[in-house]
């Protein structure tokens, strides 16, 4: 009797396959995901075989850890795919900065509020400083008062994490967009 099996090398992240499971009993799945129950490692090995297909440690950590019999290459590139998947409909968040100082006037202002607003339809933060310089670090309240406006005018898309702060010379809040309903 002559038996080919698999001699290539599939690229692997965790999973133990066929010879490198080395426990003395495995609670094992067969191929169309019914429980076939505790068996012997090398009997499991052995059915594996018998079918064609990889055995396959799925769980490690359980008692009797589980197997189960698979073919690897697809269950990898099943794998990958979800993970792809996944991948693609994650949406990083970008901290966007909007810097002012206390003596900005009005249309300035509505200008970078019309710029924070369509950040934060985007998707992502922003985060509104204010710059003192010289003698303005003795009118912080200025600075304060300002950020408080500027956060009232995004109100309607935004909310805001914190209170105005004061760091050094520079003062900021953290606009955040608000869940879409």
């Amino acid at each position: 009797m002559f038996v080919l099996w698999r001699c290539f090398t599939i690229a692997k992240l965790d999973h133990q396959l066929n010879e490198e499971i080395r426990d003395k009993e495995v609670r094992l799945i067969g191929a169309d995901g019914v429980m076939i129950g505790i068996v012997s490692s090398h009997e499991a090995l052995r059915m594996a075989e018998e079918q064609e297909l990889d055995l396959v440690k799925i769980s490690p950590n359980a008692v009797p850890p589980v197997c189960k019999i698979l073919d690897y290459g697809k269950f990898r590139f099943d794998q990958l795919k979800k993970e792809k998947e996944a991948k693609k409909n994650q949406r990083v968040v970008e901290i966007k900065e909007i810097r002012m100082s206390p003596g900005i006037d009005t249309n300035d202002l509505n200008t970078k509020m019309r710029s924070a607003v369509k950040f934060l339809k985007e998707g992502n933060r922003v985060k509104v400083t204010v710059r003192f310089r010289g003698r303005e670090m003795a009118h912080t309240e200025i600075g304060e008062e300002l950020l408080i406006n500027f956060g009232d005018g995004c109100a309607e898309v935004a909310t805001m994490d914190k209170k105005p702060k004061l760091e050094g010379r520079h003062m900021s809040i953290f606009l955040s967009p608000k869940s879409a309903k």
